[in-house]
């Protein structure tokens, strides 16, 4: 299974999820492309290594994903958290147990949920709800082409780029050769 180009800088998994659809401003680029893209990501995620990700995995992200975008950009409409709602509902956390290796020690253990994806999928929803509840600031990058969202917690809630090491160091040194050119 190949790595795909994912990006860990949204800040949340909710966050993340939305950045799957790459490139918005110019295009969109679909990273979900796939069942094996689909079961990377949730590995990648740390949302679930078990579980057989299927076709209506996939497509149920995907809606999944564009409700939760919306939302945290304050578009609140009923059907988005409708979706939010039926999701969130189906992520169980089993109970923690104990259990004994063959060497006797104690170890703890969670066991998997019979629909392991769709619990993953409910994680990410629980995710969103509780990122919307904290009212935080979540932002667009401002490159121009680059459209990933993120939560900004600087402390004067004025970042702006998704990324200092992409969009905010090309935006600077776009700048910098700007002024060094006029002078």
């Amino acid at each position: 299974m190949a790595r795909r180009d994912w990006i860990w800088d949204g800040g949340r998994a909710s966050v993340d999820l939305v950045n799957t659809l790459r490139d918005r401003k110019t295009g969109a680029r679909e990273l979900l492309d796939d069942t094996d893209a689909l079961a990377e990501w949730l590995r990648l995620a740390k949302l679930t290594e078990h579980g057989e990700v299927t076709a209506k995995h996939l497509d149920a992200i995907r809606g999944l994903r564009e409700a939760v975008d919306r939302v945290l950009r304050g578009e609140l409409a009923d059907a988005d958290i409708a979706v939010l709602n039926a999701w969130a509902a189906r992520h169980h956390q089993p109970p923690l147990q104990l259990r004994l290796t063959p060497q006797r020690e104690p170890v703890a253990y969670v066991p998997t949920p019979e629909d392991a994806v769709a619990s993953a999928l409910g994680a990410v929803a629980v995710d969103a709800i509780e990122l919307l509840l904290e009212s935080p600031t979540v932002r667009i990058c401002a490159a121009e082409t680059c459209g990933l969202r993120f939560v900004d917690r600087s402390p004067a809630r004025n970042r702006q780029w998704c990324s200092m090491a992409r969009c905010g160091n090309r935006a600077k040194a776009r700048q910098h050769y700007a002024r060094r050119k006029t002078t």
